[in-house]
């Protein structure tokens, strides 16, 4: 009754919860494609090498300090010491 008196039909009520199942869902997760999976192996092994590197960098850069110290320490124990007057 109350669905005639409000000009309303079974099929409005039927969308309304299609429409209401399709928000309370949320989003659907995205699919991955073939392409999307065969490049997840070569981007791992880049983001791999990437981590690598900087561990690297990090390391060559702390020799070339360790290096100039003990360049300068050797420096200045090879100067002769004045003996004070």
């Amino acid at each position: 009754m109350i669905l005639r008196r409000e000009a309303s039909y079974s099929s409005h009520v039927a969308e309304w919860r299609k429409q209401q199942a399709a928000e309370s869902a949320g989003p659907r997760p995205a699919t991955r494609t073939g392409r999307d999976r065969e490049m997840e192996k070569p981007r791992a092994r880049a983001e791999a090498a990437e981590a690598e590197l900087a561990k690297t960098q990090a390391a060559l850069d702390l020799v070339g300090k360790a290096h100039a110290l003990l360049e300068m320490l050797s420096e200045s124990a090879d100067t002769p010491k004045r003996s004070p007057r």
